[in-house]
């Protein structure tokens, strides 16, 4: 797989893994110990327990070093330690905007500094999409005996899954959370990191096509890709804005403008909501419509004129699982709302596995990361209702921590009880070519507890 281009918006993809129905409905279950829960994390608030599951992922290898990434996903997901950059970023982020966090998010700044200074193959400033950070044996037999830190002293590339690429959505969340370490921190090493980032963009993203803005990245064999994303840009008018405060060189402006310029032409008047991008450069793709294109762009840009994008997403991607549903997983007895990923995911086909052997979708499958952006953004747009809204949205979050992905464990050690929050609440399929599951994860945690504390990661 290594070198084989993702379709856009997949740089979160999660790889099948064959694992069965049964199982996912035992992952996803809740149950009288996962309700009632031991002492100890099980008895902290809402957040705490999630900062708790932050802790664990990040802590889950002792024995392989200080210099350390998180696990995104827990080890049912059967990506056995792979972290991936992008839920890196937000965990930086996450414990910047929570009390005491500030040592656990400078280490994992660390980590990303590390990494882009110790690739084995470039030194140009580059992040790759995943790195492993505990030892595992893979399907085939072949042992992954390292921690993030190989012998060599290189960073450890995932390279098993083929996470070598590297997406201009995963470097500008890289560059956002570098670029915020080094405002709270005021070290210089984390803005050299950031701006190293945002010159990497640069140099391989800016494109003079039509529709202009900045592409979608590199694979695995270092292959530009043609894809043009309206999320990516979004990211680069979080970082260029932040890089253009903190350094005070105006060329990061121009370069905000390019990409916020590519992002409004996305802009459908008519129906209210953003477009995902373009293949060529040339010509929209008009569909699926993503759910993350309609409230990034209102955490980056907070332009009233397209503050309609929310309640688009509100209406439009709206969902309900329920046990009853097709192909769900919830628990009887329980049910969870929100939004999907895409308008694809609600035509999904709940006859056909999301992927070779992976389960049928639901297509009421609840999206808890893309739920946690848009409690952020309503709760940012400030409207009659809104935040009335988002704490509902906040509180159907905090039900899945409490009762979905019980007996779940990172590194082979089981998680606090009831502690962070899981991908989705049922089997979902994007429309991308990938799912998402009931396994708990970094990235959904961290922005549960960016909506909790209101903090924007993409304001500049």
């Amino acid at each position: 797989m290594t070198g084989s281009p993702r379709p856009p918006l997949s740089r979160r993809t999660l790889i099948g893994t064959g694992l069965s129905v049964a199982a996912l409905t035992a992952a996803g279950a809740g149950s009288a110990r996962a309700a009632q829960g031991p002492t100890g994390a099980s008895t902290l608030s809402p957040a705490g327990r999630a900062r708790a599951f932050l802790a664990a992922a990040m802590d889950a290898y002792p024995d392989h070093g200080t210099t350390r990434l998180t696990q995104s996903y827990s080890d049912q997901a059967g990506l056995f330690s792979t972290a991936f950059t992008y839920d890196n970023a937000l965990a930086i982020l996450a414990h910047l905007a929570s009390p005491g966090g500030g040592s656990r998010a400078v280490a994992l700044g660390d980590a990303l500094l590390y990494a882009q200074t110790h690739d084995p193959v470039h030194d140009d400033g580059r992040l790759r999409q995943a790195y492993n950070v505990g030892p595992y044996t893979f399907y085939d037999g072949s042992p992954q005996p390292d921690g993030f830190v190989r012998a060599d002293g290189t960073a450890n590339v995932g390279t098993q899954f083929g996470f070598t690429g590297t997406a201009v959505g995963d470097m500008a969340w890289a560059g956002v959370a570098l670029a915020s370490l080094a405002a709270r921190t005021g070290q210089r090493r984390f803005l050299t990191g950031a701006v190293r980032i945002g010159e990497w963009i640069e140099r391989v993203g800016r494109t003079d096509e039509p529709l202009g803005g900045y592409k979608f990245g590199v694979d695995g064999a270092d292959k530009k890709l043609p894809f043009t994303s309206t999320e990516h840009n979004t990211d680069l008018v979080g970082l260029f804005g932040r890089l253009a405060r903190l350094t005070g060189d105006r060329v990061w402006r121009e370069r905000r403008a390019r990409a916020r310029a590519f992002v409004e032409k996305m802009w459908e008047p008519q129906g209210g909501f953003f477009y995902t991008g373009t293949n060529d450069g040339v010509t929209i793709n008009r569909s699926p419509v993503p759910e993350d294109t309609q409230t990034w762009t209102h955490l980056a840009l907070g332009a009233p004129a397209h503050a309609r994008s929310l309640d688009w997403a509100a209406s439009q991607l709206a969902v309900r699982d329920t046990a009853d549903r097709p192909n769900s997983t919830v628990p009887s007895g329980q049910s969870y709302e929100g939004v999907t990923f895409s308008s694809a995911s609600l035509l999904a086909d709940e006859s056909a596995p999301i992927a070779a052997g992976q389960p049928r979708p639901d297509r009421n499958g609840v999206w808890f990361e893309g739920t946690a952006h848009l409690a952020l953004a309503l709760r940012e747009r400030g409207l009659a209702g809104d935040d009335k809204r988002a704490r509902r949205l906040l509180g159907s979050i905090e039900r899945a921590q409490d009762l979905l992905g019980d007996g779940q464990a990172v590194g082979g050690t089981p998680l606090p009880a009831r502690s962070g929050i899981v991908s989705a609440s049922s089997p979902l399929d994007t429309g991308f070519g990938f799912g998402y599951y009931p396994y708990r994860h970094t990235g959904a945690t961290a922005w549960y507890l960016l909506a909790a504390s209101r903090a924007n990661p993409l304001r500049a």
